[in-house]
């Protein structure tokens, strides 16, 4: 049954929940400080919708898009990817379930690529007690409370919680930027997900990283509306689609040189304007 929901822009991004220590016997000394032998984190993140949508990438391993994107960023208030990171002197392995799922954590690259880039960003850290942690293995549990898979941006969400869980996890003073280039990693649109309002990746810049065109208050009359017509899985995914056009479509570099960039600005002008007819007609 389809449903459909009334959704407002996001009041807030990202946010942390939860965060938890426990002192265990034999807790490890660094620096002369007692550290913990157990660390838990638990943040939700917001899904994004892209209004000028980026397709296509001109680096596959570092997920960089062939063009500049725009979204919207939701209220978790409606949908959101809830993440519990727990970090232990006592595990034994890298895991994560996944809509209480296990899910093989060595096979997922981009899931490693995100994991090890905040690990070497905490082994590098003046906290002493985050270094420590840097080298203890972890335990991802992770819930869409909307269909995964299904068009609703889930992976966006889903690697925007991610990173930012683990940089509360090790205590990382990351800025927006930071956060957004690591997020990107492990998916594309998740590096949109670390800001509330109205967000442009820029394809071009260096490092590659999304930032906020305006607030989450700068179009309140503005909604969303969600019709769920179904909740399968998707036959083909985006990274998978994104590939056959690459490879098949003439139009694909067009649309990139000659049609994305104009049309990417009109539409942050639209948005900064609140003008609905052009927002729309875009």
């Amino acid at each position: 049954m389809a449903r459909l929901l009334d959704v407002s822009m996001s009041k807030s991004n990202l946010r942390s929940l939860l965060v938890n220590e426990h002192p265990l016997s034999g807790s490890i000394r660094t620096r002369r400080m007692e550290v913990s032998t157990s660390r838990s984190c638990t943040c939700i993140a917001p899904i994004n919708i892209a209004v000028i949508k980026y397709w296509g990438k001109s680096d596959e391993d570092q997920i960089i898009p062939l063009n500049d994107s725009i979204s919207i960023t939701l209220d978790t208030d409606y949908m959101f990817t809830k993440t519990t990171a727990t970090t232990s002197s006592e595990l034994t392995e890298d895991s994560i379930i996944l809509n209480q799922q296990q899910e093989n954590s060595g096979e997922n690259v981009r899931f490693q690529n995100c994991l090890s880039e905040v690990r070497k960003l905490a082994s590098q850290s003046n906290n002493s007690a985050a270094v420590e942690r840097s080298k203890w293995k972890v335990s991802i549990v992770s819930d869409n409370n909307f269909p995964t898979k299904a068009g609703l941006a889930s992976s966006a969400s889903g690697y925007a919680c991610l990173v930012y869980t683990l940089a509360q996890l090790y205590e990382l003073e990351s800025n927006g930027s930071e956060l957004s280039a690591l997020a990107r990693r492990g998916s594309g649109s998740a590096c949109r997900s670390l800001f509330g309002g109205f967000v442009r990746w820029y394809h071009a810049e260096e490092p590659c990283v999304a930032r906020p065109l305006t607030g989450s208050d700068h179009w309140p009359q503005l909604r969303c509306l969600v019709a769920v017509a179904s909740s399968r899985t998707k036959t083909v995914g985006s990274t998978e689609g994104m590939r056959r056009s690459a490879e098949t479509s003439l139009l694909l570099q067009h649309r990139v040189r000659h049609i994305v960039p104009q049309r990417a600005d009109e539409m942050e002008r639209a948005i900064l304007d609140r003008n609905f007819a052009q927002f729309a007609e875009l």
